[in-house]
């Protein structure tokens, strides 16, 4: 797979901020769905069903419980359209082919917890790409291009695996308070 032709959108793919903004608010809604399907027993949780996806990134308790129970097709559909990934990144990362995505999203198939904690991962280091960055165009590049301080590595290449994610999320904290290699 030809993985700088995947990562690259069409001009007419970027999305405004207005796009943006209305697919956040999709998001949101879409997000408090799902967490008002959830079963949370004893567990205590304060207003979820005013969360937004950013809060819901930083509540690791209410991931967890989602990662348990799987997250429909429509839900990964929306984090999809949020990241620069294409189908195919996706089918490679979620080590599944890209059929199986295909018919994930016919059926509006909930996904296995094991690929929703790793959707749930590349939702956290897009999330942060574009604070850090600002925009899609920048964060596509700077996960393009090999890095000194991840091994001369291309940042793509080390989002298989929750380690690599740990390493970009450092690498990208690093980056927002202004320390480089």
């Amino acid at each position: 797979m030809n993985r700088e032709g995947s990562l690259k959108k069409q001009a007419g793919d970027v999305q405004t901020s207005k796009e943006r903004e209305d697919l956040m608010v999709h998001l949101n809604r879409e997000l408090r769905d799902i967490i008002q399907n959830l079963d949370f027993e004893d567990t205590y949780f304060t207003k979820v069903n005013e969360i937004s996806f950013t809060e819901f990134l930083n509540n690791k308790l209410l991931i967890v419980l989602l990662i348990r129970n799987g997250i429909p097709y429509s839900f990964f559909s929306l984090i999809k359209e949020l990241t620069p990934f294409s189908l195919n990144d996706w089918a490679d990362y979620l080590d599944i082919s890209r059929k199986s995505l295909i018919r994930y999203q016919n059926q509006d198939k909930a996904f296995k917890p094991i690929h929703t904690e790793k959707i749930i991962e590349l939702a956290e280091v897009t999330k942060l790409g574009h604070e850090v960055f600002g925009n899609d165009e920048k964060f596509r590049l700077w996960l393009e291009t090999p890095n000194y301080a991840l091994g001369n590595l291309k940042p793509f290449d080390l989002l298989r695996d929750s380690y690599g994610k740990e390493l970009l999320i450092g690498e990208l904290t690093r980056i927002e308070h202004g320390i480089l290699a």
